[in-house]
């Protein structure tokens, strides 16, 4: 995940200084960069879980970086095809908007 430091300060350490910190240190910092998982199958689990758990807030940051990290576009729309019968059709299309957003800002 090609971040730079202090993603989450700059994000919202103004308001939540510490899980802005625990943000960067921990999960980006470390989480992110174990070796057990590559970086792109981190990203799948992460978007899967965004999906099925209707956190389409977090999901536009996690899409951009899942196609930083290797995972394609038709992957990506595959991947809500599937979650579809797992979450539920409701998170899948929400995904699925998600992801027309983002092919128009890769367009632009």
């Amino acid at each position: 995940m090609s971040l730079s430091p202090g993603i989450a300060r700059q994000a919202f350490g103004d308001v939540a200084p510490k899980l802005a910190e625990i943000t960067d240190d921990l999960l980006f910092a470390d989480v992110w960069c174990r070796d057990a998982l590559g970086k792109r199958e981190r990203s799948i689990a992460t978007v899967s879980a965004l999906i099925v758990l209707d956190r389409s807030e977090q999901l536009p940051f996690h899409l951009e970086r899942a196609l930083e990290n290797g995972v394609s576009h038709s992957e990506l729309a595959e991947l809500v095809t599937q979650l579809a019968f797992y979450g539920g059709w409701p998170v899948a299309a929400s995904a699925v908007g998600a992801l027309r957003k983002l092919s128009s800002r890769s367009e632009e």
